[in-house]
């Protein structure tokens, strides 16, 4: 009798699932900061343009330390490197609640970022080796999905730990948690799938492959690259795409840093109500970019055209991102506000996913570049990082421009209260000048006398 033929493995889907929680807590630990903004601006005084340095700080940090983080997951390995990031950012995260002052603020969050830099870069390179081609791409749309969840998750979360524990436990807990998953991954995970003790033959022949004598192939692993800056630099596509990405990620960066501080102090939520409404146009992304992935993968099988089913999503990704973000600015009704928002995150994350699976699914591709679709065939690591890294650079103006822009919409918000003659808009325009004035308050002083003065 024939023997059955053993069936593989699933031990690249125990590695996927603990990729998956490092890509959640990234953005967690990303995002906290943001939902805490309030209350450490009311305790420290600061001012909008200082929140926004200190915001800015991790941004800074996380593109310049980008080509070294993947180079370092290309030399020594995403066990051993990724161990080390995650448990150095998680013990800055836990430092973020010992800061007396905006430049140990800003120092820490500086810290924090070079951390996080080399996470998705190192994370790429561990997919790299543990799965096939044609599961990359789906892989690379799971860990994006559990990133944006983890940004989703985070304003409740945080807002729960606020209310009971207080601020600074936040980054207590969030730190705690990142140094588990660090020994969680040196112990679990292994740089080869064939070192594993999860993964059996015929799953690492699906891994890798056979050849014609029906032995596994042997894993295609570069350890340096040689990057065409000339070629990289010249290239029309390159340009077009990181200018693209930069309104992505601008619009993103506003999303992730400001969106709690705008809702409590323009739009005069309470903090409770935030934990929910900020988290809603997170949890849209979270949709966003999963039906982008769809609808352009759907788009390529329909038409056989790459250039057109990448460019029609993207495009109509950020062009909706405008027909509702711009009403979300004008109109006086908080709620409305927050739907429009909604909706307008759901667009530009939409739009980052077509371009997420081509360039994921290259061999020797260890970089987050989604920004790439299919207009480039640049086959080296460090090129992809570099892409990914400028766009980031420039996207750092969002914290500091949002900061004031939104105490310019206070201080118009102010002006408006002498001249308004309803009685409505007279409410409304008192609720500015507190808010207004509490941003810009003298520590130490009665808040009430100041108002009623």
């Amino acid at each position: 009798m024939k023997a059955q033929p053993t069936r593989p493995s699933i031990g690249r889907w125990y590695i996927l699932a603990l990729i998956s929680l490092m890509y959640l807590i990234t953005y967690l630990d990303r995002v906290n900061i943001s939902t805490v903004a309030p209350v450490i601006s009311k305790e420290f005084g600061f001012d909008k343009i200082t929140m926004g340095i200190i915001f800015s700080a991790f941004v800074w940090a996380y593109a310049l330390f980008q080509v070294p983080g993947g180079w370092l997951g290309d030399r020594f390995g995403p066990r051993r490197v990724l161990a080390v990031l995650v448990a150095y950012w998680s013990v800055m995260t836990a430092v973020t609640s010992a800061a007396t002052g905006a430049v140990s603020f800003v120092i820490v969050r500086f810290l924090f970022g070079i951390g996080e830099a080399g996470a998705f870069p190192g994370a790429t390179r561990a997919m790299q080796l543990w799965y096939p081609r044609q599961e990359r791409g789906f892989c690379q749309g799971i860990t994006h999905s559990a990133s944006r969840l983890g940004a989703a998750i985070a304003p409740p979360i945080v807002v729960l730990i606020m209310t009971t524990l207080g601020w600074r436990w936040v980054f207590y807990i969030c730190g705690a948690i990142g140094i588990l998953w660090s020994v969680w991954w040196y112990l679990s995970y292994r740089d080869l799938p064939e070192e594993h003790g999860f993964v059996n033959r015929a799953e690492l022949e699906h891994i890798r492959g056979i050849d014609e004598r029906g032995n596994v192939n042997q894993p295609k692993i570069e350890t340096t690259a040689s990057v065409p800056w000339g070629t990289v630099l010249r290239s029309p596509n390159m340009w077009a795409i990181m200018c693209a990405y930069f309104t992505y990620v601008y619009c993103l960066w506003i999303f992730l840093s400001w969106l709690p501080s705008y809702l409590v102090e323009f739009r005069q939520f309470t903090l409770l109500k935030v934990g929910l409404l900020a988290s809603l146009p997170l949890w849209a992304g979270v949709v966003g970019d999963t039906v982008g992935g769809l609808a352009t993968d759907w788009l390529l099988t329909k038409t056989g055209n790459a250039k057109f089913a990448r460019r029609l999503v993207a495009i109509v990704g950020m062009l909706g991102c405008v027909v509702f973000i711009v009403p979300a600015a004008l109109t006086e009704d908080a709620y409305t506000a927050v739907y429009c928002l909604t909706a307008a995150m759901f667009f530009p994350w939409s739009s980052s996913a077509p371009g997420r699976h081509p360039l994921w699914s290259q061999p020797d591709c260890s970089c987050w570049a989604p920004q790439f679709g299919d207009s480039g065939s640049i086959p080296t690591p460090r090129s992809s990082k570099s892409t990914n890294s400028r766009p980031q650079q420039l996207a750092r103006l969002a914290d500091p421009l949002a900061g004031r822009s939104l105490d310019h919409r206070t201080e118009e918000g102010v002006r408006r209260a002498d001249m308004d003659s309803s009685g409505a808009d007279r409410a409304r325009c008192r609720n500015a000048r507190r808010a207004f004035e509490w941003r810009h308050r003298v520590p130490g002083k009665d808040r009430c006398s100041q108002s009623r003065r």
